[in-house]
């Protein structure tokens, strides 16, 4: 069945209140949304499901929502989540944190940045990756883990190559197992700066999630989203370069999480339509999709009828502008739908749609080694709604993306920070 802009309000009931609220900017005149299946059972790698069942019943939280006792596989078996307790949400917290990504995924990307006050539309390309080192469930003979990476739980980086004043700019991201007993425990974090052309720490001490740097100039009158703060190049100066190197809390969102900086309550469970395996290609397989006229509307697509399961967080870090977080997690796959954020007046800050593609039913059939599929599902694209301004937003798309696992020189450059200082 395909739905038009017109037949729209037959979908109210299927999305979450803060997407319908926005919908004329996440859904267009001229859309062709397609519903696909109905809540499908999309298969697991058998040795997730082995780990799953070897591990899980020893796996366990304690007062303050650190998780103890993991290996690897879904933690907290979705059947297994009384409802009632009161650590229900941080259990599913922590299964999405979990949630089987393979060894990773690498690969291009694109950001479109739309200013929300006076500005122009700016574009940003680069590659970036996100690797696993520990809970690797098809690393059992290696103690679940990737050989050689010590202390690691994953690494995430990148560099920009467009526009010509971000280029070069890159970046690593290194998160250790210590993180999943102290939330407030920093992340490594090093940016390689072009007009300095060196790498320095992050300006931002402390990342929830995936972290991504801040694009930014000297100018910074004409507005922005998530990325850009203008036009120009990067300014050599201290300021400026400092600036440079802090989280642009944009695109990467939605990648990674700490559960346990969050106090978490359930919401519920909802019957949702989400774009959680896509059927339309974007950048950089096609170059001119149509994204409507706000340019961030993933709807001309196919959407799964999906069960989720809803939570909602309180940060634990009081310096931070967003204070809460809500979640649309599918109940079967664990993969996020929908990201919403707030601020501690409950104001909503950005409403956002997690696109992915289940590598199982991709065309070119990527295999694993020992020629099993991949059955990961790949974070393809981004669309987030400055919902706080009123206007502006970031869309990425990433539709490229590998997800079968890197090869030791790969995986080498991916956890060192000093191969930054060395083409990246």
């Amino acid at each position: 069945m395909r739905i038009s802009a017109e037949g729209l309000l037959a979908l109210q009931s299927l999305l979450p209140a803060a997407i319908w609220r926005h919908r004329e900017r996440f859904f267009f005149e001229g859309m062709s949304l397609e519903i696909g299946p109905c809540q499908r059972r999309y298969p697991v790698p058998a040795f997730y499901s082995e780990a799953t069942r070897k591990f899980s019943g020893q796996v366990s939280l304690d007062k303050q929502g650190n998780l103890e006792n993991y290996v690897a596989g879904v933690p907290f078996p979705p059947d297994s989540i009384d409802p009632q307790s009161e650590v229900a949400a941080a259990k599913w917290a922590w299964n999405l944190e979990k949630r089987f990504r393979g060894a990773g995924y690498a690969g291009r990307f694109r950001i479109t940045d739309f200013p929300n006050r006076m500005g122009s539309i700016m574009r940003y390309r680069g590659d970036f990756f996100a690797f696993q080192a520990a809970g690797r469930a098809d690393q059992a003979d290696n103690d679940y883990r990737s050989p050689g990476t010590g202390s690691l739980l994953w690494a995430t980086g990148g560099k920009f190559v467009a526009p010509f004043g971000a280029r070069e700019l890159a970046w690593r991201q290194l998160r250790t197992i210590a993180s999943e007993q102290a939330w407030n425990r920093p992340d490594d974090i090093f940016v390689y700066v072009p007009s300095l052309r060196k790498s320095r720490r992050s300006g931002t001490p402390w990342v929830d999630g995936a972290f991504m740097p801040r694009y930014s100039v000297a100018d910074q009158s004409q507005g922005g989203g998530g990325l850009a703060l203008g036009g120009g190049s990067i300014n050599p100066g201290a300021g400026p370069s400092l600036a440079v190197t802090e989280n642009a809390r944009a695109g990467l969102t939605g990648l990674y999480l700490r559960p346990n900086a969050y106090r978490w309550r359930l919401r519920g469970e909802q019957a949702v339509i989400a774009p959680i395996n896509t059927i339309r290609p974007g950048w950089p397989s096609v170059e001119g999709r149509n994204y409507g006229a706000s340019g961030l509307s993933v709807a001309s697509d196919r959407w799964d009828v999906r069960h989720a399961v809803v939570i909602e967080g309180l940060l634990r870090q009081s310096s931070e502008t967003i204070r809460s977080l809500t979640i649309y997690i599918d109940y079967q796959t664990l993969q996020p739908l929908y990201w919403i954020t707030r601020t501690g007046k409950r104001r909503l800050v950005e409403v956002g749609i997690l696109v992915h593609r289940f590598a199982g039913d991709r065309s070119d059939k990527p295999r694993w080694p020992g020629d099993s599929p991949s059955l990961v599902f790949e974070p393809v694209a981004a669309s987030f709604v400055n919902a706080l301004a009123g206007r502006g937003g970031w869309l990425r798309e990433s539709h490229e993306l590998k997800s079968v696992p890197f090869d030791a020189s790969a995986i080498k450059r991916m956890t060192s920070t000093s191969s930054l200082n060395r083409g990246h």
